[in-house]
């Protein structure tokens, strides 16, 4: 590693970033005083941990970024994290946002959807909720029971004659019909507490007005009334109750097992236990773990997710402090208030109630790693492919074009064995560039895709055979990043004369290419770690494919437009960017069309007329 003059290293709070000998962060971390957090990295080896004496290894150079608190700090480490994914930070791979229920308590008639994303507008949430299956079925539930009004506030706004669900029995119809506003906050309230994790306090509720009715002869609301109770029990019957408290809270517990660290969360509404999930991380010990926990709290709360008034964790500033950073529970705790816009604590049991589910939520994690421990199709390809970590980001690439025409190259990224649709990326390339040559297209793509910078991949899957490995691995080599990442490519078997696969030369399977070898790499027909690579590749090649032809049909389409007055080829250009479709181009309105650069009343009046024609 280049020498650092530690003088040189700030003193305030911020975010330092190791980088290896490409440039690539192998590990971002966050303090309160840069400059001591900095100087801890160059104590004697034996008292740092395996960990960090691997990164320091593979380290080259340092970056540091100021903030203007701990709390920003923090928040800025979590965002760089998930950003670069470095080889040597603690990762949540699964940090998808769970399911929340959202009641929509601004509009004067409520509605319960279900959404990913929590936001400051009003809305009231409940959860989260691991299972969206689970989540769906408590919302039919809830729906059939609770008459609700279940369209959006667009078509709520414009119906005429009320829905299906009114006909069915399952909507009060408050957009068409005049019901009493008062008996449809009574259901929003019941709705409310089954939510909140009050069911006994509902099912008091409604056995009270049940037997209310029917000494009032009402029979059917009494009926009505007994259904309700039925399907509250139902619901709630998978729920434990825990504390004696009606806060809410979410408690962590974390242990060691011979293979890893587990980690458990348990989710605590109203006192009620509503849910829980498992995380596992193998190959750390408890020297790690103090790092693991305070990573999961930076990674696993953002903007979008629900957050407590209080989350347990095993340990306190005692044990996970040191001396660069003596309180860093603090900082998390501001930084989830921020979130929650109210007051977060984070802090470590209390009482023996809560102590005890830091060991249920510890206990249960380490039961459940036990069937985490399943080598993964990832770590086997690790081995073959003589990878020096596990790959998390794998990008595959495809190209795809007709005679050499609207050639695109589709890069669809996985995260684990899991697609990244949100990072999913078209290449385009011109019928010059093009032209039929794969090999050519493919070098021009890694060109483009060294420009566009990191996160860089863990590993590089090629649709292709040597050919195509040879012309992606040489612009690397062009330019000094053989060592950036790994790239392999896959080829489907070989067939013969008949159409079958050639048994001859022993290509019966996809083969596996790799750069400098002759040979294709044998995997074993039906393995794991051949078929994930398979599903990479099918996957890859239908979005590719794909996006060819949309862009052979936007060129038909773009013909198509060209014969409206007033349409040339720079304006079906200009349209394409302001539009996805034709459809959404013909129910632009004049004043829309007039928002395109060039485009003036009578020339926008007169392409408004022209597109008459794709409004059917």
């Amino acid at each position: 590693m280049e020498p650092i003059d530690l003088k040189t290293i700030p003193v305030s709070p911020g975010v330092y970033l190791y980088k290896d000998v490409h440039g690539r962060v192998v590990y971002v971390g966050k303090a309160k005083h840069l400059r001591k957090r900095v100087a801890s990295y160059f104590r004697p080896p034996e008292t740092q941990t395996p960990k960090t004496r691997a990164m320091l290894r593979q380290a080259q150079s340092i970056t540091t970024l100021i903030t203007t608190t701990e709390k920003e700090a923090l928040l800025l480490e979590a965002s760089l994290i998930k950003k670069h994914k470095p080889r040597y930070n603690i990762l949540l791979r699964d940090d998808k946002q769970y399911v929340l229920f959202k009641l929509n308590k601004k509009h004067r008639w409520p509605r319960l959807t279900l959404t990913r994303k929590v936001l400051k507008d009003g809305s009231k949430y409940f959860g989260p909720f691991t299972s969206s299956h689970s989540a769906w079925q408590t919302l039919k539930a809830v729906h059939k029971v609770f008459k609700l009004r279940r369209c959006s506030d667009r078509a709520f706004s414009n119906r005429v004659r009320p829905c299906l669900y009114h006909h069915m029995g399952q909507c009060m119809a408050p957009c068409c019909l005049e019901i009493s506003h008062e008996e449809y906050s009574e259901q929003v309230q019941r709705v409310e507490l089954l939510l909140s994790g009050k069911s006994n306090e509902l099912v008091e509720v409604l056995t009270a007005k049940m037997y209310a009715a029917s000494e009032a002869m009402e029979f059917e609301t009494a009926a009505q009334l007994r259904d309700q109770i039925k399907a509250v029990e139902v619901t709630v019957e998978a729920q434990a109750a825990v504390i004696p408290t009606a806060h809410d809270m979410d408690v962590i517990g974390l242990g060691e097992t011979d293979a890893g660290l587990a980690l458990g969360i348990l989710f605590i509404r109203g006192g009620i236990l509503i849910d829980k999930k498992y995380y596992f991380w193998a190959g750390l010990d408890l020297e790690e773990a103090p790092e693991l926990l305070l990573t999961f709290l930076s990674q696993y709360y953002n903007a979008n997710s629900f957050v407590p008034s209080r989350v347990v964790v095993p340990w306190g500033n005692d044990v996970l402090g040191d001396e660069t950073e003596a309180e860093p529970l603090a900082a998390h705790a501001e930084a989830l208030t921020e979130l929650r816009g109210m007051q977060v604590r984070v802090a470590p049991p209390r009482n023996d109630t809560e102590s005890k589910l830091v060991t249920m939520a510890t206990a249960n994690a380490i039961d459940d790693s036990k069937n985490k421990r399943i080598v993964s199709p990832l770590a086997i390809l690790q081995k073959r492919l003589g990878m020096s970590v596990e790959a998390y980001r794998t990008e595959i690439v495809d190209v795809s074009h007709t005679s050499g025409k609207d050639t695109r190259v589709g890069m669809v990224v996985f995260e684990g064995e899991q697609p990244a649709k949100d990072q999913y990326r078209t290449y385009a390339f011109t019928d010059e560039e093009g032209g039929g040559d794969d090999y050519g297209v493919l070098a021009l793509w890694m060109e483009r895709r060294l420009n566009s910078g990191p996160p860089w991949p863990d590993l590089l899957l090629i649709d292709g055979g040597r050919g195509q490995l040879n012309a992606v691995t040489s612009v690397l080599e062009a330019h000094g990043k053989s060592g950036l990442f790994t790239v392999i490519s896959i080829a489907k078997a070989r067939k013969d004369e008949t159409g079958r696969a050639d048994r001859r030369k022993g290509n019966i399977e996809d083969r596996i290419f790799l750069p400098g070898r002759s040979n294709p790499l044998q995997l074993k027909a039906g393995a794991p770690e051949l078929l994930l690579l398979q599903h990479m590749r099918d996957l890859c090649h239908d979005y590719s494919i794909g996006r060819h032809r949309k862009a052979r049909a936007g060129r038909a389409l773009s013909g198509e437009l060209q014969r409206i007055s007033g349409i040339g080829p720079t304006m079906a250009k200009k349209l394409w960017a302001q539009y996805s479709s034709v459809k959404e181009m013909a129910e632009a309105s004049v004043k829309d069309l007039m928002q395109i650069d060039g485009v003036g009343k009578k020339k926008a009046e007169a392409i408004y007329k022209g597109l008459s024609v794709f409004r059917g």
